[in-house]
């Protein structure tokens, strides 16, 4: 497969392509979008001291790339020699790290209506599993990459940094709806906003539920609904409706479009930035600058 880019689907239709691939007897997927190459492996060099998932890191094309091998990160064993694995190029949270998986299958177009929450899934990958898949007769896991990298990684969310921030008190006024679907994410944007001064937050876990409720505000309250929501925080990856189709259904109704959207993911890159744009979100924020995250929120509501 050549750049993901080439195959990058229109903003806001709530689909989505996957890369199926298998680690053991496991079929799991990836977006496309965060699918930068999948090539043949090489020999890794090993690094001391590091994560027992991270088998070493490479070489490519000139930049020094991390590899995870995903069957030790799921505590599942690999069925095929190393040789004979994948290697997995993939662009997240700012950075780039490659996964080893035993086979890549093809790329698959579904919609977000397809994916289901993981509450039920009861395969030991509950904490690693962002949504699930039934595709085909079979089910296709849709990893938490994220958290992943993350844990292993021990980079990711620090709020310390806003402990210095001037304190505004119009700042717990403001009422903010959240959607994400990480359970991990909510509790860091619980903390982190909290921490900000922003205390009245409502969460949800897809795009479908945040909608359902924005909507239900505007047809009671018509105009008047602002005096009950100021901002949409969203993420873009989540089961049943993603970010950029949630905030182009947004953008579109002459009463909800006045309410300011931010897309907070890991899939804002320079190569991506203009899908939001596209459907009309007031501004995007990469994962995991929750500092930056901060200052948009000031800017659009105080």
């Amino acid at each position: 497969m050549s750049q993901a880019q080439s195959i990058l689907l229109e903003s806001g239709t709530n689909e989505l392509e996957i890369v199926t691939y298998t680690v053991g007897e496991n079929l799991f997927s990836i977006n496309v979008m965060k699918v930068r190459e999948i090539i043949n492996p090489f020999p890794v060099t090993t690094v001391p001291e590091s994560h027992h998932a991270v088998e070493g890191v490479v070489q490519v094309r000139g930049e020094i790339l991390p590899v995870i091998n995903l069957a030790t990160a799921l505590n599942l064993k690999s069925i095929k020699p190393l040789d004979q694995t994948k290697f997995i190029i993939s662009e997240l949270n700012q950075m780039k790290v490659i996964f080893r998986v035993d086979e890549v299958h093809r790329i698959q177009r579904i919609s977000w209506e397809q994916i289901d929450e993981p509450a039920s899934l009861s395969m030991g990958l509950e904490e690693t599993t962002s949504g699930i898949v039934k595709l085909d007769g079979k089910i296709i896991l849709l990893l938490d990459y994220e958290k992943i990298v993350c844990e292993i990684s021990n980079t990711g969310y620090d709020n310390k940094t806003l402990s210095g921030l001037e304190q505004k008190t119009d700042r717990a006024e403001k009422v903010i709806y959240i959607a994400e679907d990480s359970a991990m994410l909510r509790q860091i944007l619980e903390e982190t906003l909290s921490t900000a001064g922003y205390t009245k937050m409502n969460f949800f876990s897809n795009g479908a539920e945040a909608l359902a409720q924005i909507e239900k505000l505007a047809k009671e309250q018509g105009e008047k609904m602002f005096e009950h929501i100021h901002l949409l925080i969203t993420d873009i990856e989540m089961p049943k409706m993603d970010g950029h189709h949630l905030t182009k259904v947004i953008k579109d109704s002459e009463v909800m479009k006045q309410l300011p959207v931010i897309i907070f993911s890991s899939l804002i890159t320079n190569e991506l930035f203009h899908k939001g744009e596209a459907v009309g979100a007031n501004a995007q924020v990469s994962k995991p600058d929750i500092q930056e995250l901060i200052g948009l929120v000031d800017k659009l509501v105080l």
